[in-house]
């Protein structure tokens, strides 16, 4: 049996980080990504974010490539909104993505993190919280490509 600790921080927008996400839509999005990740062997640990980006702290097995869960949890939350809400038929996640890894002693940080979204981004953008996560985890990137 082998033993891995593998967390990662993820945050992914809408489309052209368009204000989709609602109260209500959140109100039920956040459980349902929660509940892809467990059908696929992933944890959710926090799920959050506003109308234009979420953030999921995600537990994954060993086997599963971060590329993976998210393709699993984007496309799932996708199709699920499509199909619940008629009035969100234009519904679209960005194709690009983040997904920073998180030590265990980072862990109840990160959660705090997540949770403050609201408040957070009364005072700053979604692409400034960005690049600032990009800096902070030493990501090298090019800005022509970040905000296409």
């Amino acid at each position: 049996m082998s033993y891995v600790s593998a967390y990662f921080h993820c945050v992914f927008s809408t489309k052209e980080r368009r204000p989709l996400i609602t109260p209500q839509l959140r109100e039920r999005l956040w459980p349902f990504l929660g509940g892809i990740a467990r059908q696929n062997k992933m944890k959710a640990i926090e799920v959050g974010g506003v109308e234009d980006h979420v953030h999921i702290l995600l537990s994954l097995p060993a086997t599963m490539p971060v590329s993976k869960a998210l393709q699993l949890i984007k496309g799932g939350s996708s199709k699920w909104i499509h199909e619940t809400f008629p009035d969100q038929r234009g519904f679209a996640w960005q194709e690009e993505y983040g997904a920073f890894s998180v030590s265990v002693s980072q862990l109840d940080k990160t959660i705090e993190y997540i949770r403050g979204q609201e408040a957070h981004h009364r005072k700053m953008t979604f692409q400034e919280e960005f690049l600032a996560l990009l800096k902070k985890h030493r990501i090298e990137y090019d800005e022509r490509y970040l905000w296409k």
